[in-house]
């Protein structure tokens, strides 16, 4: 397993700074976004360790179904005291607060 690189890790997490309130990202979106459109998994694993990087928004990315983050219960109530609409349970209305960046 390689070291990811500081650069590449607050790469990823600036751009997850920029998600307004209310809004949501995809992995694959921020992938695409700093020109790595085949590597949405290296965005989760960075985010899973956002919080040794400093505070980030990043309850405000789910997979490109919208689905939450499994066993992380507060992902949806960050969200929806943010105003995101959810579809059910698990999963956030993506047709309606996707961030269009």
């Amino acid at each position: 397993m390689t070291v990811l690189q500081e650069t590449l890790i607050y790469e990823i997490l600036s751009v997850v700074e920029e998600i307004p309130e209310g809004c949501v990202a995809t992995y694959g979106q921020i992938a695409r976004l700093i020109g790595r459109d085949k590597n949405a998994r290296l965005v989760g694993k960075v985010l899973s360790m956002a919080e040794y990087y400093g505070e980030y928004p990043c309850h405000r990315v789910v997979n490109h179904a919208g689905r939450l983050v499994p066993g992380w219960h507060e992902q949806g109530e960050l969200l929806q005291k943010e105003g995101v609409p959810m579809k059910d349970e698990f999963h956030v209305d993506l047709k309606k607060c996707r961030w269009e960046c």
